[in-house]
């Protein structure tokens, strides 16, 4: 692939206009595929990933057999049984997670420390008390009626550490034993540098919930083991286009707040046209131009996405996804960008 090639993006704008974000249900007739996939079990096909992988290009794989394993394996009940209280008739050790809420569909990214409610109003979400099997009775009954996107939605979060994989497996939680390549503490495929590896992030989504466009300064396997969800990629030059907060100390430095739902509101008549603040207005309209590509990320497939490529996120049903990092490429592409273009734009 000859650099700047690919992938070929488009203005964010287009994309959303063909798709709208939060038209979940009337999709295009036609859904292009514009990022490469590959078949994993095939060893040509591998070696071609791995290229990709070594050139700092998102791609994707599938036909991966822990992941096909996994996605028959994590039914609501034994993802219960291995996050709620109770007996666990697997004898393993009890993962962690927490409920979210927002009041729509919409989930910002905070440090809860530096929200102060009396300047800033209510954070964007909250920890609930919910535990998995209330979240999926939840997330079934937003795939069975639609949720409308005002309403209230629920984000369930875990994190496995990253020195798990250092104890005995006897020690090791559900994640770590069910992903096993993202767990092994010698390199491979999906984990490469396993000492910048950062632990083991799973996100189950229900339908409709949007995660801000943010990026990770790790280099990021994302593997969809149920459901699925649509990911927006922007490269690092993007950065002064996307309304990333650049103020150090803020509760969402390194992050967007804002939600392109909202560029269906420019230059419209709507009510919540009319309340839109005008930085958000003036912010939507930058972000509208800037280079973007989507995809729609399935179960049994994993994403790969490049060191600090701007990423957002929109769950289009019930899902489960968990991801790994291998640590920071700093040079990223001369078409692209990389390190340098997020530190100019956020000063990290």
């Amino acid at each position: 692939v000859d650099e700047g090639e690919y992938p070929l993006l488009e203005p964010l704008g287009d994309i959303l206009e063909r798709w709208p974000q939060d038209d979940i249900d009337n999709p295009p007739s036609l859904i292009v595929e514009n990022l490469q996939i590959f078949d994993f079990s095939d060893p040509v096909q591998r070696q071609a990933a791995l290229a990709f992988r070594e050139a700092e290009l998102p791609f994707k794989v599938y036909n991966v057999p822990e992941l096909t394993d996994a996605g028959l394996k994590w039914t609501d009940e034994y993802v219960s049984q291995n996050f709620d209280y109770g007996p666990n008739p697997h004898n393993r050790k009890k993962s962690k997670g927490t409920c979210q809420q927002s009041h729509n569909n919409f989930f910002a990214f905070f440090t809860p420390k530096n929200w102060n409610v009396e300047t800033m109003g209510p954070p964007p979400t909250y920890d609930t008390d919910w535990n998995f099997a209330l979240w999926a009775k939840h997330a079934r009954y937003a795939d069975a009626i639609g949720l409308r996107p005002d309403a209230n939605h629920y984000y369930w979060q875990s994190g496995v550490p990253h020195t798990e994989r250092r104890l005995p497996k006897t020690s090791w939680t559900f994640v770590s034993l069910d992903l096993p390549s993202f767990s092994d503490p010698n390199p491979n495929f999906f984990s490469f540098n396993p000492k910048e590896q950062k632990g083991i992030q799973c996100r189950f989504g229900e339908r409709g919930v949007t995660a801000a466009t943010h990026y990770d300064a790790g280099r990021n396997m994302v593997a969809m083991i149920t459901g699925a969800k649509r990911y927006i990629l922007s490269p690092p030059k993007a950065c002064t286009k996307l309304g990333i907060v650049s103020k150090r100390g803020h509760p969402s430095f390194r992050h967007s707040m804002l939600n392109f739902a909202h560029m269906q509101f420019l230059d419209s008549d709507y009510e919540d046209a009319k309340d839109m603040h005008h930085t958000e207005e003036d912010w939507l309209r930058i972000a509208k131009d800037s280079p973007a590509i989507d995809t729609v990320l399935k179960a049994g497939e994993v994403l790969y996405i490049p060191s600090h490529w701007f990423h957002y996120i929109i769950s289009l049903q019930k899902s489960a996804q968990c991801n790994v990092r291998s640590g920071r490429e700093v040079d990223g592409t001369k078409e692209f960008g990389g390190f340098k273009d997020v530190v100019k734009c956020v000063g990290e």
